[in-house]
């Protein structure tokens, strides 16, 4: 199953928009996002395009595909106008031997991970910042932004496959790293 990885749209229809562009050309078969979807939160600018309600039509027509965790800018009314779930703080995926533990990075980040074990993921959005950091018993894992890239990242996005990791531009499809978990 081909995986897409996308977090923090933070209410911008132009990137929503185009990170559903990206997930058709890529053929991915799931949309996992990582939080922070309809609103921008009082630290960040508005994003291009600001419009909540058509980021909620678009994610809403698209629920069949999306998998979800809850960010700290997304809140229960939020969910009220997704009809896909969003308020789990965490999920958790098999890969071989390890796990996949996936979460925006609000409560368990790179600084202050949940248990895990080598070979484990800690995969989460939150910074804005593309990252991926092998650590003694875990690899942090990062998409970056949809929409607000900070620190002289791209707007970007994740495709996971089997246990091959790629980061993409958002708007280019250019490849920016590769990661293949042992």
């Amino acid at each position: 199953m081909k995986w897409m990885i996308a977090s923090d749209i933070h209410g911008s229809a132009k990137y929503c928009r185009m990170v559903f562009e990206r997930f058709r050309a890529e053929g991915a078969d799931r949309l996992l996002l990582l939080g922070d979807l309809l609103y921008h939160g009082p630290r960040n600018d508005l994003p291009d395009e600001y419009a909540p309600k058509e980021v909620t039509k678009l994610l809403n027509d698209n629920k069949d595909v999306i998998v979800a965790v809850r960010g700290n800018c997304d809140a229960e009314v939020d969910q009220m106008v997704l009809e896909f779930p969003i308020m789990a703080d965490y999920a958790v995926f098999p890969m071989g031997e390890s796990i996949v533990f996936v979460t925006h990075g609000h409560l368990n980040g790179e600084d202050n991970p949940p248990p895990l074990k080598k070979g484990d993921i800690l995969l989460h959005g939150h910074t804005h910042v593309q990252r991926c950091v092998p650590h003694d018993n875990f690899v942090y894992m990062n998409p970056g932004s949809t929409s607000l890239p900070k620190e002289d990242s791209v707007r970007g996005y994740m495709l996971w496959e089997d246990r091959g990791f790629v980061w993409k531009n958002l708007e280019t499809g250019e490849t920016i790293m590769t990661y293949e978990a042992v």
